[in-house]
This record gives C-alpha cells, sequence and structure tokens, in this order.
C-alpha cells in the first residue's frame, strides 16, 4: 500500500467516526430538548435539533472532545415559535437555553 492509500483510508475513517458520533450525539441533544421542554410546560417542536457550531474543547477533566451547540424551536403559547439550545462536549450535555418567556 502506498501512504496514499493509507491516508485515504484513514480519513475516510475519520469521517465515518466523526458522522456516527455526530448521529449519537444529535439523538442526546434531542432527548434533552424534548426533556427541558417537558419540565418547562413548553411544546418541542418538529422533534428535530439543527447544528449551529461544531468546535474543539476540554471537558472537566481536561481531555480533548469537540463541542457540539444545536438549536431547536419551541412554542410557549401554542401560536409563536422561539429558539433554544443544547450544548454539549462530548457526549455531556453542558447546557441549555429556552429564553425568557411572558408570565
Amino acid at each position: 500500500m502506498s501512504i496514499f492509500e493509507i491516508l485515504g483510508l484513514t480519513l475516510l475513517g475519520a469521517g465515518a467516526w466523526l458522522w456516527l458520533d455526530s448521529l449519537k450525539t444529535r439523538e442526546i441533544a434531542v432527548s434533552t430538548g424534548r426533556s427541558v421542554c417537558a419540565a418547562e410546560g413548553l411544546q418541542f417542536l418538529d422533534e428535530s435539533v439543527a447544528i449551529e457550531s461544531l468546535w474543539p474543547a476540554r471537558d472537566g477533566e481536561g481531555s480533548l472532545k469537540l463541542r457540539r451547540v444545536y438549536s431547536f424551536e419551541y412554542s410557549d403559547t401554542g401560536n409563536n415559535r422561539c429558539k433554544g439550545s443544547v450544548t454539549l462536549i462530548g457526549q455531556q450535555v453542558v447546557t441549555f437555553y429556552v429564553g425568557p418567556r411572558l408570565v
């Protein structure tokens, strides 16, 4: 095998790992968004999240992981759409945000 074949296989393997890891992390973000909305009495709209950013970051133990921010939409009245977000480092949820609401 030439160096280019080895490099190509390595890049293909890294891409497959990133894709599978992102699928698993996205499911965690969907589950967290759904749980947060249910706990706050909100409607989790579209049952989906969208990736906002992907950057390397350090977790609480100093290990280098990927930091992903996912956005989602929710409704507090049933006839509006508000934006929320879930931030994960690796597969650990570190923050979630649902904006201020009028009482």
